[in-house]
């Protein structure tokens, strides 16, 4: 199993920090069809919270997003990895990004099994452009090492 890279259009939007907030945005999307891969939400202040979903796919799901507050992450360019799972992989992503001159504004990622996802933003397109350039050069000579062992 190889490696796929693909841009990424997040959603955020700015919530209510109280109990069941997340859950009426949440539920909202789910309504219009939303399969979401990802999901961040984090406290800004005392009153105040910030979810970030991806993808919403069709108008439907996207007018959803508008309705309960949500846009396009304005200035965050995301990409997706999605591959096998292997000790280093994050750091030897972060290595190629760096050596690359570029700034990473996020991260989210997780393993599960032997599968790992990994969500990085770009201050702007053409950081994100370079990266997946980068990081595919990268993964594909992590491919073929592992194929000689």
């Amino acid at each position: 199993m190889g490696y796929t890279i693909s841009k990424v259009e997040v959603w955020a939007g700015d919530i209510f920090n109280r109990p069941g907030m997340l859950a009426r945005v949440l539920e909202v999307l789910a309504n219009a069809g939303a399969k979401l891969e990802f999901i961040v939400s984090r406290r800004l202040t005392r009153n105040t919270g910030r979810v970030y979903v991806a993808p919403l796919t069709d108008g439907k799901q996207k007018r959803a997003a508008a309705d309960v507050g949500l846009v396009v992450a304005s200035g965050m360019h995301s990409i997706r990895i999605d591959g096998p799972d292997r000790v280093g992989l994050g750091a030897g992503i972060a290595r190629c990004i760096a050596a690359a001159d570029i700034n990473v504004r996020g991260v989210s990622a997780a393993t599960i099994g032997r599968r790992s996802v990994i969500y990085l933003a770009f201050g702007s397109k053409a950081d994100a452009a370079t990266a997946v350039k980068v990081i595919g050069k990268h993964l594909g000579r992590l491919r073929r090492s592992s194929k000689r062992a």
